[in-house]
């Protein structure tokens, strides 16, 4: 028998590439179900919420979608809406308040500026005709002043961060950077919800000491129809409160109180409102203020620079004797009924605190 002493050459090396070829088939295939495998359970629930669902429809859509619509779950927390997970609503109330009701604030409070300071530049301030009579009369006792100023400085603080926190975006963020503004935001927050409940108090307290001196009468028409003598050269005729005072008071009312139960609303979530009613009251609150900022702006300007001797009443509780002839002439009037009358302005008050009087 013939011995081989030698391999056939041909032989190794169709053996040695066909064992290459699967080395590189399988690690080909190994690689194909490796980056298979992460989606293998996505695949797999989809398929079971599909069965499940009895129908070709997106799933995990669907349960996003009944997320949206408010659908309620299950939630181990207790109160109002808690098994809601997103109320959709939020989406609408963002879009009224960084849309249409920011555009239109800004520009009704800019505008309201802009023609308090054209009219200043038109008609100057408003002297008194006669001259200061070198005497004067009593008109705010010491405790209307110190809640008058009470209100009125809580008032400027809640101003200042209500407005920060609804144009901080636009307006701050770029000035400070979003770090610094995000620490601002955060203490502007609490100090806006801590502040409003003791301006509240102050708000209630006005009202219900001033208004019956706020009563509207035939006294008032007259007033509006000559401009209450920001027209003109004229000087209507007006008691304690001319009508302007009134309009004011009013207002305060009005739109004082409506921001005020709002805010609570929003201070307090913990009465059993629904997210849509804070909503609402968030819109509402917005809105009333602006409409009362537009007002305080005017009530500012005639008490201080608009009109001499204005701002005296509210600082030392008495005014110039011909600052009231000529605008509260029947309130003065009233005051000689009751023998109150002028004193000279260097005299001093008696200790007792009270104005004097005289009897001739």
């Amino acid at each position: 028998m013939h011995e081989l002493t030698s391999r056939d050459p041909g032989v190794g090396d169709t053996g040695r590439k066909r064992g290459v070829k699967t080395i590189l088939w399988s690690l080909l295939v190994l690689t194909m179900v490796a980056l298979a495998l992460p989606f293998s359970g996505y695949l797999l629930t989809e398929s079971a919420q599909a069965q499940a669902s009895g129908d070709d429809q997106n799933a995990r859509a669907n349960f996003w979608r009944a997320v949206r619509e408010g659908s309620s779950g299950y939630s181990a927390v207790r109160g109002p809406e808690t098994g809601v997970l997103i109320q959709n609503g939020g989406e609408n109330w963002r879009a009224l308040r960084n849309g249409p009701m920011m555009t239109y604030s800004s520009w009704l409070m800019a505008g309201t500026l802009g023609l308090i300071a054209l009219f200043f530049l038109v008609r100057g301030r408003i002297k008194i005709s006669n001259g200061r009579s070198g005497e004067t009369v009593p008109r705010w006792n010491a405790f209307e002043r110190a809640l008058h100023w009470y209100t009125a400085i809580l008032f400027l603080v809640l101003l200042a961060t209500g407005l920060s926190l609804l144009f901080g975006r636009l307006v701050m963020i770029p000035l400070i950077g979003k770090d610094a503004f995000a620490a601002y935001a955060g203490l502007a927050k609490d100090l806006h919800n801590y502040v409003g409940p003791f301006f509240s108090v102050g708000l209630v307290l006005e009202i219900l000491m001033w208004i019956r001196h706020n009563l509207p009468n035939e006294t008032d028409v007259a007033w509006f129809a000559s401009g209450g003598g920001m027209v003109g050269d004229g000087h209507p005729s007006a008691g304690r409160m001319n009508g302007g005072e009134k309009l004011w008071f009013w207002v305060l009312v009005v739109f004082g109180l409506t921001a005020i139960g709002s805010g609570l609303v929003l201070d307090f979530p913990v009465f059993g409102q629904t997210r849509a009613q804070m909503q609402w009251a968030s819109l509402i609150h917005l809105g009333t203020t602006v409409v009362l900022t537009c007002f305080a702006f005017g009530h500012i300007y005639i008490g201080t620079v608009g009109t001499e001797g204005s701002l005296e009443g509210m600082t030392t509780g008495r005014v110039d004797a011909e600052w009231a002839r000529q605008h509260h002439d029947l309130w003065l009037k009233e005051l000689a009924a009751k023998g109150i009358y002028p004193e000279s302005s260097s005299a001093s008050v008696p200790s007792g605190g009270a104005a004097q009087t005289r009897t001739t």
